[in-house]
């Protein structure tokens, strides 16, 4: 089995490539490495295809594939160009699911819980989409392309997942863009007080990649063409994180409360309606906030 990745040596995208070659599968990963890290692949057999996913000849010159997984994408929601934002993960999507659709192959892709914006949650796969960042709305855009795809007959399998808020090992490259859990603890586990938005009950769906890379993967052995949501069905507060880290560190540091300077185009609460997903795969995510923040800590961040 041969397997397409791009964004390979990324954050998700290399955890992906992990579970693969542990399934015994053949990785050839695409990455320009514009938004990732190069040590995320250092312990990888997979072939390395170094250019980004806006060159459509490059999927002319690959060898035969059997599926795709799609994690290239500029994921820093702050970014000031909106021309690169929609460049990179529309156009260049729409790239990908040509290769696709042209050459029959399944593949799977990472969307994004932003397309809900500030919706009520437990967030469901039919609700409105409300993105609230042009971020969001590239993901939004690349879900539309795909729901007129997965409809004409004779398409290949083709699976979205709308990951909710994912940290673990291999984001370290993102910087600020990296997770709330791995942000604080590197103010933690120098003895800061962790700083987040008052007064700390903000929400979210987290979720940890390993559980991420796994379902993922397992997606390419789906029947039918869908979009999912991927997340643990359960929202913890930024206070959670806080206590979760305090625990593994054996510290007990308060937080700091400043204003959310981003009101408005914040999303307070997120949480997945996980009904499809465990129908779909038979279970979801294993590892709850507190075992994830365990793991990654003791596993990856005390090295």
């Amino acid at each position: 089995m041969r397997i397409l990745v791009t964004g390979g040596a990324g954050f998700v995208g290399s955890n992906v490539v992990n579970v693969l070659e542990d399934k015994g599968a053949e990785v050839i990963v695409l990455d320009d490495f514009s938004h990732a890290n190069y040590k995320n692949l250092l312990d990888s057999k997979a072939e390395i295809v170094c250019t980004d996913i806006l060159n459509e000849k490059v999927f002319d010159k690959l060898p035969k594939i059997d599926g795709v997984i799609h994690e290239a994408a500029v994921t820093d929601t702050t970014l000031d160009d909106d021309t690169k934002m929609m460049a990179v993960n529309f156009n260049g999507f729409k790239n990908v699911l040509n290769f696709c659709l042209k050459k029959n192959i399944r593949l799977v892709y990472a969307s994004s819980a932003g397309v809900y914006g500030s919706g009520p949650s437990p967030m469901k796969e039919d609700q409105k989409k409300i993105p609230h960042n042009i971020y969001a709305y590239s993901k939004y855009m690349c879900d539309c392309l795909v729901q007129k795809s997965m409809n004409k007959r004779g398409s290949p399998l083709i699976v979205g997942l709308r990951y909710f808020n994912v940290y673990g090992p291999a984001e370290y490259h993102k910087g600020t863009s990296a997770s709330m859990i791995y942000q604080l603890y590197l103010q933690m586990k120098d003895g800061k007080n962790p700083r987040v938005f008052k007064w700390g009950e903000q929400k979210r769906d987290f979720v940890y990649v390993k559980d991420v890379a796994r379902i993922t993967v397992e997606a390419l052995q789906l029947k039918q063409s869908t979009i999912l949501n991927l997340g643990t069905g359960k929202a913890r507060s930024f206070n959670d994180i806080i206590s979760a880290l305090n625990k593994v560190l054996g510290s007990d540091l308060k937080p700091d409360y400043f204003d959310n300077p981003y009101e408005g185009k914040y999303q307070d609460y997120t949480e997945a309606d996980i009904t499809q997903l465990t129908e779909r795969f038979g279970s979801g995510a294993q590892y709850s906030l507190e075992e994830g923040v365990s793991d990654y800590i003791t596993g990856y961040l005390s090295l």
